[in-house]
C-alpha cells in the first residue's frame, strides 16, 4: 500500500493513539509519585505538538514529511521521558510505545518491526548505561517483549488494514474511471446528436436520430434495450405516432387527442412531464409498450405561439430517469425541435419553390393565351385587313380609306392591349406611387382597353403602414381578381375597396355585379382547369400572412374579401378567426 492512500487515515489514528498515549503516560506518573515540574511540561509539550497536528488534520491541511518527522518527535520525547523521567524510583521505558505506534501506523509491519527494535536497543543502552548489566536487563525484559509483540501486532493490522484500503481506493478509482469514461462517450453522443440533427434537413430523419441517439446515451450498459420512446406529432388535433422504438405494429395505428393526461398537461403548460405508473394515464395506456412501463417521461415540442407534437420515453424501473438523464432528454429535445424545425421550414422552401415554378409556368401560359387570344389575333386582323384594303384601292378608292380606317383603330387596340399587359407583368405606377395609385391606373387602363369599369374605393392612409412587398403582392390579387370578373363575371361593374378594418388590419375587397358561380364545385373540379387565377390568389394571401374568403351566388354577383395583417399579433388573431 502506498503512502498516498492512507496518508490521511494513518494521521487521524496516529493523533489518536497520541493522545490515549499523553492520557496513559499522566495517569501512569501522577499514580506514582505525583507529576514534577519536568513530567509537566514533556506532557504538556507532547499535548502541544499533538494539537497543532490535529488542528492541521481537521482543516485538510499536512506538514511536509510529516510521517517521519513525527516518527523523530515521538521518539525524542520517549528518549526524554527516560532519561527525565522517574517512575517508582527507576528509569520511565514505557514512553517508548509511542514511536512504535507511530512507526507501525505509518509504515506498517516493517515500521513497527524497525521502530520497536531501535527503541528496545536505545532504551536498554540506556538502562544498562544507568543501572548496570544485571539490574538494566531485568528493568528491560518485559518492555522489550510488549514493545516487540506491540510492534509486530499493530504493524500487522496496519498492514492488512491498508491492503483493504488500497483494494477499496482500487475498486473506487475503477468505478469512477468507468463513471468518467461513459460520461465522456455520452458527451461525445450528444455532440453527434447537435452536430447530425442540425446538418439533417429531412424531417423523418430527425425524429428517428432523436429516438436512437436517446437510446444509445441513456444506457448504462451496451445491452440495455428496454427504454421504449415515441415521437408522436399533431396533424389536425390529434397525436399520431410518427416514429416510435420498441412500439407494438397497433400502437403504431393509436390516435390519441391529447385532452387529458400527461400528454394535455405537457402540451398546455409547454413543460416536461415524468409520469409514475403511466398504466393509469387515460391515453398513454392505449398504447400497450407504455403499459408495461413504470415511468414515463414527455417532452412537449412547442414554442409560444408553435405546437409540433411530443417526445415520449418510458422504461420499467420508476427511478431510471433521474436528474442527470432528464437533463440530457431536455438537451436532446430542445435541439431535436430545432432540428424539426429547420426541416420544415427547408420543406416549406423546397414546397415554395415549387410552387413559385408553377406560378411562374403558369404565368407563362397565361401571357401566352392572352397574345394568341389578344394581340396575335389582331395583328392577324390588321394583316388580313391591309391586304383587303390594297384591293381595294384599285376599284373603290373611298372605301379602301374606310378600311385603312379600321385598320388603324384595331392597331391602336392592339397597342392598348399590349400596354395593359405590360401593365398587369410590372406596374411600375405601383413603384412610384403606391397601392391606390396602381389600383386607379389599373381601373383606368381596365376601362379605356376592355371597356369595363372599375370603380376604386380606397383610403390612401390606409397603406402608409404596409411594406412596399405587401402592397405588390395585394396589388396582384386585386389585379386577378378583377381579371377574373372581367372574362367571366359578364359585369357592369367591379368595385375595389381599401379599408381600415381594424386596428392593424388591412381589409382589401373586389366584388362585381356579373352572374356569380358555385364556389364549392368550383373548388372541386379546379385542378382540372386550364387556369390557376384562385389557387394565385390563395397563395400571395399566404404570402402575405392574411386570409381570403371568396363568396358567390348565381346570379348576385361575387365578393373577394382578403384581410392583410400589419403586425404577428393581428396575423394570429386572423389565423384565430377573431375578426
Amino acid at each position: 500500500m502506498t503512502l498516498t492512500f492512507t496518508a490521511s487515515y494513518a494521521d487521524r489514528v496516529t493523533l489518536l493513539f497520541r493522545w490515549l498515549g499523553i492520557i496513559l503516560l499522566a495517569m501512569l506518573l501522577g499514580g506514582s509519585a505525583g507529576l514534577t515540574p519536568t513530567d509537566t511540561a514533556l506532557l504538556l509539550s507532547m499535548a502541544l505538538y499533538n494539537l497543532v497536528l490535529s488542528v492541521s488534520n481537521l482543516s485538510g491541511r499536512r506538514f511536509p514529511h510529516q510521517e517521519m518527522g513525527s516518527l523523530i518527535v515521538d521518539g525524542v520525547f520517549s528518549l526524554l521521558f527516560l532519561l527525565l523521567t522517574r517512575y517508582q524510583g527507576g528509569l520511565f521505558v514505557w514512553a517508548g510505545m509511542l514511536p512504535i505506534f507511530t512507526g507501525a501506523l505509518y509504515f506498517l509491519l516493517r515500521g513497527g518491526l524497525l521502530t520497536a527494535g531501535a527503541e528496545i536497543l536505545i532504551n536498554g543502552i540506556v538502562v544498562v548505561g544507568v543501572l548496570g548489566v544485571g539490574n538494566g536487563l531485568r528493568l528491560m525484559a518485559f518492555p522489550a517483549v510488549v514493545m516487540g509483540f506491540s510492534g509486530v501486532v499493530v504493524g500487522m493490522v496496519s498492514q492488512q488494514w491498508g491492503y483493504s484500503t488500497t483494494q477499496r481506493l482500487a475498486f473506487e478509482k475503477t468505478k469512477q474511471e468507468e463513471a468518467d469514461r461513459r460520461e465522456r462517450e455520452r458527451i461525445k453522443a450528444l455532440y453527434k446528436i447537435t452536430s447530425t440533427m442540425t446538418a439533417t434537413l429531412s424531417y423523418q430523419k430527425v425524429l428517428d436520430m432523436s429516438l436512437d441517439l436517446t437510446a444509445n446515451v441513456l444506457a448504462d450498459r451496451e445491452n440495455d434495450n428496454q427504454i421504449v420512446s415515441a415521437a408522436l406529432l399533431f396533424y389536425g388535433d390529434d397525436l399520431y405516432v410518427r416514429s416510435a422504438r420498441r412500439f407494438t405494429p397497433m400502437d403504431h395505428r393509436v390516435i390519441l387527442p391529447a385532452k387529458e393526461g400527461a400528454l394535455f398537461e405537457s402540451i398546455r403548460s409547454g413543460q416536461p412531464r415524468k409520469l409514475v405508473d403511466p398504466q393509469n394515464d387515460p391515453e398513454l395506456n392505449k398504447l400497450v409498450a407504455i403499459r408495461n412501463c413504470g415511468v414515463v417521461y414527455c417532452y412537449p415540442l412547442r414554442t409560444v405561439s408553435e405546437i409540433s407534437g411530443v417526445l415520449v420515453f418510458g422504461h420499467p424501473d420508476q427511478t431510471y430517469f433521474n436528474d442527470q438523464r432528464v437533463e440530457i432528454l431536455e438537451i436532446i429535445g430542445r435541439q431535436a425541435f430545432v432540428a424539426l424545425q429547420n426541416a420544415t421550414l427547408y420543406s416549406n422552401l423546397e414546397e415554395e419553390k415549387e410552387r413559385m415554378m408553377e406560378i411562374q409556368e403558369e404565368a407563362r401560359k397565361q401571357l401566352a393565351r392572352d397574345l394568341h387570344d389578344g394581340p396575335t389575333q389582331s395583328v392577324a386582323a390588321i394583316a388580313m385587313r391591309v391586304n383587303f384594303a390594297r384591293r381595294m384601292l384599285e376599284r373603290d378608292v373611298s372605301a379602301a380609306a374606310e378600311e385603312l380606317f379600321k385598320v388603324e383603330d384595331l392597331a391602336r387596340r392592339t397597342t392598348k392591349e399590349i400596354r395593359h399587359m405590360l401593365f398587369t407583368l410590372r406596374p411600375l405606377v405601383l413603384e412610384t406611387g403606391g397601392l391606390v395609385e396602381a389600383f386607379r391606373s389599373m381601373a383606368e387602363k381596365t376601362e379605356d382597353t376592355f371597356s369595363q369599369t372599375v370603380v376604386i374605393e380606397a383610403d390612401e392612409e390606409v397603406v402608409n403602414d404596409l411594406e412596399i412587398s405587401r402592397q405588390g403582392l395585394a396589388f396582384y390579387i386585386a389585379e386577378e381578381a378583377v381579371n377574373n370578373a372581367r372574362k367571366h363575371a359578364e359585369a357592369e361593374k367591379i368595385w375595389v375597396r381599401l379599408i381600415n378594418f381594424q386596428p392593424e388590419i388591412i381589409l382589401l375587397e373586389i366584388e362585381d355585379n356579373g352572374v356569380g358561380f358555385n364556389v364549392g364545385e368550383m373548388d372541386r373540379g379546379y385542378e382540372k382547369r386550364g387556369s390557376l387565377g384562385m389557387v394565385n390568389m390563395r397563395e400571395r394571401t399566404d404570402l402575405i400572412n392574411g386570409v381570403i374568403q371568396i363568396s358567390s351566388v348565381v346570379g348576385k354577383g361575387t365578393r373577394i374579401r382578403v384581410w392583410i395583417p400589419l403586425t404577428d399579433e393581428a396575423a394570429q388573431k386572423i389565423k384565430r378567426g377573431k375578426i
